[in-house]
């Protein structure tokens, strides 16, 4: 590998240090994690809180304005794949292995613990799939749009370089080639790094849960290790054809068998109260969305607590995935006019997601609220395997979670490869395959590190940590999209 990137170099250099440290000193690195992950969220829970909303609005502005009808690409590009196949693309890269590991837990868990009044009562089962649309519905998208739109913007109009520092070049021109561009995109690179770690660690830990539940196998980090390994073999070959081939078939075959698991669980489940559930909450989520995105609970410690350990850590997540699913997103939409763009990026994935949260959810609810069975009991890793037991085809569908589960996984790990590829090679549409492959085997350390140094909770405070330093590149994203736009009329 000739010419290596300074960013390359750095972040490299940064990510196996932070590989050794947790290696070495497992236990000092979690409380460090614990002890930062309590300041971020009571610190600067209202600062995500109110740029998550703004960023949602100016979307909304960008597509219902003047400018919607101008092209990602020059007046006459047109789009490289299929809609079909370019929302299966954003989709599987954007939430895919979340959808199956808080598929059932996260409404059930609102259902069960809701912000604010009793759980577990009849009157909580719409906040449950409420507040979980408000975590996965327009505000996560409008973070993924803005910035695809910022990089497809200066890529595919200006032919600049696909990197997180040139969607700055509007805003402080020539110095974005120069150091500053460098820390910004080491900084996109570290969010990125730990966004997706996450991912994968929840990916391996429900892969696990899968395995349990099938063939007894224990739960375990080794097993989880394994299992990490494994599927870097499986993404690490899929990386080395190319998003052409590999990213855009699995995602296909991917969202296709989605459907069909989606489907089965609709109509399996108690049908018409998964309708009715649907309904409800449809209308509470456009009654609340704006203010639920806006709450911080001043003087409840209980209902602030679970503000901040989901709402203000979804937008954290969110914002630290922006660099790969926005790169990825803005690489597979070259053609398409912005009007065009937002609205699919934004409306068809959370009508899906809605859909999904609706019917897992709502099943998981059904089971606790009518038929006794403490679904909110079991971790966030087994309640949709526990759910399945009470469903026609148990193994089979159990097995067929665990296929999908590992196909997205596998997608998640490919994109993200290719994404970071992008971001250390001065911004190369189609890095070398050595770049992506030591990336795959560094997501898996750092996985790995944090999956022993504390599970979910390191991942939330990782992703927290790299994303606050990331919100702020966001802002000044979208004054450089605004200028950008500008200067077009």
């Amino acid at each position: 590998m000739k010419n290596l990137t300074i960013v390359l170099k750095v972040s490299v250099a940064l990510a196996l240090l932070f590989v050794m440290v947790g290696v070495i000193i497992p236990e000092q690195m979690e409380a460090g994690l614990e002890l930062t992950q309590s300041f971020m969220f009571e610190t600067f829970g209202w600062y995500f809180q109110i740029l998550v909303s703004l960023l949602l609005f100016f979307a909304i502005y960008l597509a219902l304005g003047k400018y919607g009808n101008i092209k990602l690409g020059t007046p006459d590009s047109k789009p490289e794949f299929s809609r079909p196949v370019w929302f299966a693309m954003l989709f599987s890269a954007g939430i895919g292995i979340g959808l199956f590991f808080y598929g059932v837990s996260e409404p059930v868990a609102h259902f069960s613990v809701p912000p604010s009044g009793p759980g577990g009562v009849a009157e909580s089962a719409v906040g449950g799939v409420t507040y979980t649309w408000l975590h996965w519905g327009f505000h996560a998208w409008a973070i993924y749009a803005l910035v695809a739109l910022a990089l497809a913007l200066q890529q595919f109009r200006y032919k600049s370089p696909g990197l997180i520092s040139t969607t700055l070049s509007p805003v402080f021109g020539d110095r974005m080639r120069g150091p500053l561009g460098h820390v910004v995109d080491v900084i996109a690179v570290f969010a990125t790094v730990f966004g997706v770690a996450a991912s994968l660690g929840l990916g391996s830990q429900q892969i696990n849960s899968g395995l349990v539940y099938l063939f007894d196998v224990p739960y375990s980090f080794t097993v989880q290790l394994i299992i990490m390994v494994v599927i870097t073999i499986i993404f690490v070959t899929s990386a080395t054809t190319g998003i052409q081939r590999g990213i855009k078939y699995l995602s296909s075959i991917n969202i296709s068998i989605s459907a069909i698991f989606l489907i089965f669980i609709f109509i399996t489940g108690p049908t018409l109260f998964l309708l009715n559930t649907f309904t409800s909450s449809l209308a509470h989520y456009v009654e609340t969305f704006i203010p639920m995105g806006l709450r911080m609970s001043p003087v409840d410690p209980d209902e602030a607590g679970w503000t901040q350990g989901w709402t203000v850590f979804y937008w954290a997540w969110w914002i630290s995935w922006t660099p790969f699913v926005g790169m990825f997103i803005a690489r597979v939409s070259k053609g398409r006019t912005i009007r065009e763009f937002i609205a699919g990026v934004i409306l068809a994935p959370s009508l899906v997601t809605f859909l999904w949260f609706a019917i897992l959810g709502g099943t998981g609810i059904h089971l606790e609220l009518y038929e006794g069975l403490l679904v909110s009991g079991e971790s966030l890793e087994t309640a949709l395997f526990f759910v399945l037991q009470e469903l026609p085809f148990t193994a089979l569908v159990s097995a067929l979670t665990v296929i999908i589960i590992t196909i997205f996984f596998v997608t998640t790990a490919d994109s993200a490869t290719f994404v970071l590829g992008m971001q250390t090679t001065g911004g190369k549409l189609n890095p070398p395959v050595q770049i992506k492959v030591l990336w795959g085997f560094i997501f898996v350390a750092i996985t790995a590190v944090l999956l022993l140094s504390g599970g979910l909770q390191a991942f939330q405070t990782a992703i927290v940590v790299s994303a606050f330093p990331l919100s702020f590149i966001i802002i000044f994203m979208c004054f450089g999209i605004v200028k950008t736009l500008q200067d077009e009329n």
